[in-house]
């Protein structure tokens, strides 16, 4: 049995972190779906800035849509929705058997949203209207900004996938909001089963602590995280606050390990897929590593309840002199300015090849 199957029998759904118009017209994202027990998809800025700069496959509907008066980032959404949703119908008998638990896809509102509010509230209303399908989760920072907006989202009906979350403080803030916007709706009389995940990036952490460390800490300060959240998630699905809401027909939020690629080229190439594994999750992870997975992986110890060793590595990361929360705001902060300098990247892509294609008719 291959590894990501066995992943997947445990209970943790494996998701896709990659989009392009090849994985979808080539029948691969379908082959990921079929063979290696993928039942998910995530995209993000800078996913869809790789695809469109290397690639012709989007010179088409380029075109297209310049033939409508579009340009910059309206061009953009329809050329993103337009995989989205072909995505998303391959996902949907996934998410119908499973009762909406699974099968979603996720797309991003504009990064430079992220301390805006009002217009992320609106953006994340419009592009789920436009992609007309259950199955499509709006990615929305969660940045203080971003946590008002997660929970109007909620209340008005939209799935939401919160992203940017780097600590266990970053988790119970959006959770919080997720269910502050679900009892809104119980309230109203409004059905209360919202589709959300909350992600947590993990590799982001060891990058940020190489070399800061002793050696024997390399790698490790990630998945300390993870554990720490992890046991407050767990803690959290036991809250008599929550269980009166899915008593009223509520779902959980779940849980999804993001950036779950491996950095350092000395450790093992699914470091954090095996580590984190844990029933009523997601795994979210680069196609090389779902390939890596599938090849050579395999399956490690479920991820204890209680957060296992986290706090006794955490420690050792405070003597070390790493500043656990100051650290996790400034990945925020950077992890929300990448996110706009890719976006800012990709409208440059979609300006230039706007201008190219006009010009060659």
């Amino acid at each position: 049995m291959k590894a990501t199957r066995a992943l997947h029998d445990l209970g943790q759904s494996l998701w896709l972190d990659n989009i392009t118009r090849n994985l979808l017209s080539s029948g691969t994202l379908r082959r990921y779906i079929d063979e290696l027990s993928v039942t998910g998809l995530t995209s993000n800025p800078t996913i869809f800035d790789h695809a469109i700069k290397n690639s012709g496959d989007y010179d088409a509907g380029i075109r297209t849509q310049l033939g409508k008066g579009r340009s910059g980032e309206d061009l953009f959404f329809e050329l993103a929705l337009d995989d989205i949703t072909r995505a998303a119908d391959l996902f949907r008998p996934i998410h119908e058997r499973t009762c909406g638990v699974d099968g979603w896809v996720s797309l991003e509102v504009s990064p430079l949203l992220a301390h805006d509010t009002k217009t992320t509230i609106a953006e994340a209303k419009d592009l789920h209207a436009r992609a007309g399908r259950p199955n499509v989760l709006i990615k929305i920072p969660g940045t203080r900004e971003g946590l008002p907006a997660i929970e109007e989202a909620i209340f008005a009906g939209v799935p939401v996938n919160v992203t940017l979350l780097f600590s266990r403080e970053h988790y119970l803030a959006a959770a919080e909001a997720f269910l502050r916007g679900v009892e809104r709706r119980i309230d109203a009389g409004l059905p209360p089963a919202v589709g959300s995940v909350a992600s947590v990036f993990i590799s982001r952490w060891d990058v940020a602590a190489m070399g800061k460390v002793p050696a024997a800490l390399n790698d490790r300060l990630g998945i300390a995280v993870a554990k720490r959240t992890y046991k407050a998630y767990r803690d959290l699905l036991n809250w008599p606050r929550w269980l009166r809401a899915c008593n009223a027909g509520a779902r959980p939020q779940r849980l999804l390990w993001a950036s779950t690629g491996t950095k350092d080229p000395k450790a093992s190439d699914v470091l954090y897929v095996k580590a984190l594994a844990a029933p009523f999750t997601v795994n979210t992870m680069p196609e090389a590593t779902l390939n890596a997975l599938a090849d050579h992986g395999d399956v490690g110890a479920v991820l204890p309840a209680d957060g296992g060793d986290c706090e006794q590595v955490l420690a050792q990361f405070a003597e070390a002199g790493i500043d656990i929360d100051g650290l996790a705001a400034e990945l925020q902060d950077e992890g929300a300015r990448s996110f706009v300098k890719s976006w800012n990247d990709l409208m440059e892509v979609i300006a230039s090849k706007s201008a190219m294609l006009e010009r060659t008719g």
